[in-house]
């Protein structure tokens, strides 16, 4: 089972993101287990980003919100980057 570790910047959105959508709570959480227990599960929709974020992956929460993800699978690895809308990213 992978680690998954976050990073200062990510702490800050998740908690702005958090305030603003208090609705995604639950779906939040369950997207972080699922993430933790198998990255690959299908209703993750793990991808890797192209153009500028190409070294990064996207998990989907729901069609409109997303989690980056630096995703380290040689050391077992998963960093949380940054959690928004698909259009305000990066």
């Amino acid at each position: 089972m992978p680690t998954i570790l976050t990073t200062l910047y990510y702490e800050k959105r998740l908690k702005s993101f958090q305030e603003k959508h208090p609705e995604l709570k639950e779906k939040y959480i369950k997207t972080i287990k699922l993430l933790g227990a198998n990255p690959y599960h299908p209703s993750l929709r793990l991808h890797k980003l192209k153009g500028s974020l190409s070294d990064l992956y996207s998990v989907s929460l729901n069609m409109k919100y997303r989690i980056l993800l630096d995703f380290i699978i040689k050391d077992d690895q998963i960093i949380l980057i940054n959690i928004g809308d698909h259009d305000g990213l990066y």
